[in-house]
């Protein structure tokens, strides 16, 4: 039986780009004269892109919610991320191995996350994964990111649109596959803010060593 297309969120599910987005923020707010907001607070800002991230951070230190300031602030965030999107960033333990895994069984993998395509595709090259990915769509592939179902689609198309299992950490995966009628495996080591079994999901698992198992064994209901 051919295996089912994989749907890969990033931040959170491959990869703990927290470290890095943190140190881009500490940089942002003290450009303000502004002290910076702990890591555990960055966080619990990621999943929804750049610009919600920087809604957040100004929400969190006062700056009035000013659609010009926000324009100015989210631009230099993303110039001084997208100037070195792999410092400070490390893979998920066993997520490379779990990947590889699942290419050399013959599932064909996609990338879909709400951060730009440039530096996704930067990150997946440090870490030697962007030759297993088939496709990637990034915030800025379409006019809308997760939890708006058409990322997610469009990237089970473009995997030739059989069925497919969306990989994610957090709210917006579970609000985004429930939306595009996807089965959802939750990683539980990510940036999740609820508890599991509050968010939709099919299965969950805490080690990547778990994940191909799901898969390739038929936990998963496909549809």
């Amino acid at each position: 039986m051919t295996p089912p297309s994989i749907i890969f969120d990033l931040d959170g599910t491959l990869i703990d780009s927290a470290p890095a987005l943190h140190a881009v923020a500490t940089r942002l707010l003290g450009a303000e004269g502004i002290e910076p907001l702990p890591l555990a607070t960055v966080r619990g800002f990621i999943g929804n892109g750049v610009p919600t991230l920087v809604s957040r951070i100004m929400e969190a230190v006062g700056l009035p919610a000013d659609a010009a300031l926000h324009r100015r602030l989210t631009e230099a965030f993303e110039a001084d991320y997208a100037a070195d999107p792999v410092a400070l960033t490390q893979p998920m333990p066993g997520a490379i191995p779990a990947v590889h895994r699942l290419r050399k069984a013959g599932c064909a993998i996609a990338l879909c996350t709400n951060k730009s395509e440039a530096p996704a595709r930067d990150i997946l090259n440090s870490l030697g994964l962007i030759d297993v990915f088939d496709t990637i769509v990034g915030g800025d592939s379409l006019a809308v990111r997760k939890p708006d179902p058409a990322p997610l689609l469009l990237a089970c198309r473009r995997l030739g649109g059989g069925p497919c299992v969306s990989v994610g950490d957090g709210e917006v995966d579970a609000e985004t596959a429930r939306a595009a009628g996807l089965p959802l495996l939750l990683f539980t080591g990510g940036y999740r803010r609820r508890p599991v079994g509050e968010l939709f999901h099919t299965a969950h698992f805490d080690d990547f060593a778990d994940l191909p198992g799901l898969v390739l064994g038929n936990a998963v209901t496909l549809t």
